[in-house]
């Protein structure tokens, strides 16, 4: 048995002694006794106790692989993913006003990812347990809107009618003022006879619409969302912010990064969390990857009323990034790339003319490293907003603002 204070948390939530030891559901100046095996200690006894501990709300906490922070005070919390952005600033050398932590409230997800399997006598649908690959019957979620959680009973029926004994599979429920909408993947063909049982399903389990394996079964009724007060028809499963709140302040910080400009380029536009908000004040360019995306964008834009003209571009922005011959036609910039950022885009921006970029980004690295680009080209990092979406985990968005 050893004795070792915990210094810090990890990306991931463990606490982290002074020689590297990882310890799961510690904090930081608490000491913990255990038998450390493969720089690891499992089941620690605490023999000191952080002012920042809490109790958890979730009684599934302890096995669930979703959180990993939740015996810790909303104040440490806000604290500690500041520092993960100002850590990741400083590993580039870079250095400028970081914002308190925008946190979202509890039970406010919007969407959430089930695993589904079919067992011998019954169905099981959760999440995975803490690091495993086997999943467990999910009863609470103070995470999830509570409408999620309702939405459970229907996804046993679904993977019972649609799940192998061998295999998992993953249902995407968002959650729609229609009911909740589903888009399930790895799961059985869709044949005729399924198909048909799935119909039926929707209508009985009051399912606004289902997707199976990428192919729609059936829709009771639209699904809608609203960016800003547009209202936007989604395509099945697409891209959108995991929170209203979080969506809410990042699309206040991207008015704040571009307030004034007259033509903005939104660069990774998705269906328009950012184009449509903005449309009300400037003239607007989205371009993205998915067609699907853009036609859903295009389609809410056209029937909007008071605002400015929208056009769309579909593009592999990683493939074939705009270059400066294109953004020089605007005065400021969008930009939410996926987690892996955007360096050949970036590269373009620092040779173009565009004054001002309003940068979104879900991974605090990826976003440092472009970041550091864009200084080196001479632009400024004026502010970042980090915005935990994702409370009691690891994960941290940032909104910022560079300017030259």
């Amino acid at each position: 048995m050893q004795t070792i204070t915990i210094e810090r948390l990890g990306q991931q939530g463990d606490g982290i002694s002074g020689e590297g030891v990882l310890v799961p559901f510690s904090l930081p100046k608490e000491q913990v006794r255990g038998v450390i095996t493969d720089n690891r200690m499992a089941a620690p006894e605490r023999l000191t106790e952080s002012n920042h501990r809490v109790e958890p709300v979730c009684a599934h906490y302890a096995q669930c692989g979703g959180c990993s922070v939740q015996h810790a005070s909303d104040e440490f919390l806000a604290d500690w993913k500041r520092e993960i952005v100002a850590r990741a600033l400083g590993a580039q050398g870079l250095t400028t006003e970081i914002h308190a932590t925008a946190t979202t409230p509890p039970a406010s997800r919007r969407r959430a990812v089930f695993s589904g399997r079919r067992t011998r006598k019954t169905t099981v649908v959760g999440f995975h347990q803490r690091g495993s690959q086997q999943s467990f019957n999910l009863t609470e979620c103070p995470l999830i809107l509570p409408e999620l959680v309702l939405a459970l009973p229907a996804c046993h029926v679904l993977v019972g009618a649609g799940a192998s004994r061998k295999g998992e599979i993953r249902l995407s429920v968002t959650h729609s003022a229609a009911g909740p909408d589903i888009a399930v993947t790895q799961a059985k063909p869709l044949d005729g006879p399924l198909r048909q049982v799935l119909a039926g399903l929707v209508a009985q389990h009051g399912i606004a619409r289902l997707d199976w394996n990428h192919e729609p079964v059936a829709t009771r009724q639209p699904p809608v969302q609203h960016f800003g007060d547009v209202e936007v028809g989604m395509p099945a499963g697409a891209f959108m912010q995991a929170t209203a709140f979080g969506e809410a302040t990042l699309v206040d910080a991207m008015q704040k990064a571009v307030g004034g400009a007259k033509r903005v380029v939104d660069l990774f536009s998705g269906c328009g969390t950012f184009t449509l908000p903005l449309a009300r004040k400037a003239e607007m360019h989205a371009v993205e990857g998915e067609a699907a995306m853009l036609a859903a964008l295009d389609k809410c834009w056209r029937f909007a009323k008071g605002l400015k003209p929208v056009s769309t571009e579909t593009r592999d922005l990683f493939a074939r990034p705009l270059v400066p011959l294109e953004l020089n036609r605007f005065d400021a910039v969008v930009i939410d790339p996926p987690r892996a950022g955007a360096k050949a885009q970036v590269e373009e921006l620092v040779a173009a003319t565009v004054p001002v970029i309003g940068a979104v980004s879900c991974n605090p690295v990826t976003f440092a490293r472009d970041a550091r680009i864009l200084v080196d080209g001479g632009f400024r990092l004026d502010w970042v907003q980090p915005v935990d979406q994702f409370r009691w985990s690891g994960h941290v968005e940032l909104a910022a603002r560079f300017s030259r």
